[in-house]
């Protein structure tokens, strides 16, 4: 196991790191592209301006870990071990990623792209989307009850087909749950 460990411009692109386990780490300005996560354990981590696109996730434990300014396009977050899962993000790119079936409660995502990423029936319950850019993204059976959605942008919920009970909307977000009916609002 790897304690307090600050890792700084390596390149693990399409190495493997199965089973391997770090705990209070920082990656910074590190190439994970298409490298093997399977089964590592990353606890209290910081990923800082790395790039982890495509990286492979099957049963990869991310306990309160967070990202920021990362390059995460096509993960397969749905692959992760869900104990514990517990993550962050600000100002990243997690486009084409998918998130699907994930407990997520109370997620924060800050200056995100999420185009085309997919949330079907993920719980998201009381998670914050700030200044995201959702355009694409799946939202089907999602559970959405007091999340916050205020500041994103560019979404299409359907009430009927998600659980948004309680959940935050700016005005001018509400044409992103009307899309479905094809109306006009001025």
């Amino acid at each position: 196991m790897q304690e307090q460990v600050r890792y700084e411009q390596v390149d693990f692109s399409g190495q493997s790191l199965c089973g391997k386990e770090y705990e209070e780490c920082t990656f910074y300005k590190c190439n994970f592209e298409q490298a093997d996560l399977g089964r590592a354990v990353f606890t209290q981590c910081v990923f800082d301006s790395c790039n982890l696109s495509l990286a492979k996730l099957g049963d990869t434990a991310l306990r309160d870990t967070a990202f920021n300014n990362c390059k995460l396009l096509g993960l397969h977050f749905d692959e992760c071990n869900g104990f514990l899962f517990s993550v962050s993000f600000a100002r990243c790119t997690l486009d084409l990623s998918s998130f699907y079936k994930v407990r997520m409660k109370g997620t924060r995502f800050s200056g995100c792209s999420l185009l085309e990423v997919d949330f079907s029936e993920a719980d998201l319950s009381k998670a914050v989307f700030e200044e995201c850019e959702l355009s694409g993204a799946i939202f089907d059976r999602t559970v959405l009850e007091q999340a916050d959605l205020r500041q994103a942008y560019h979404y299409a919920i359907h009430p009927e087909t998600n659980k948004i009970k309680k959940a935050k909307f700016s005005a001018s977000g509400i044409a992103g749950l009307l899309s479905r009916y094809q109306i006009v609002i001025e």
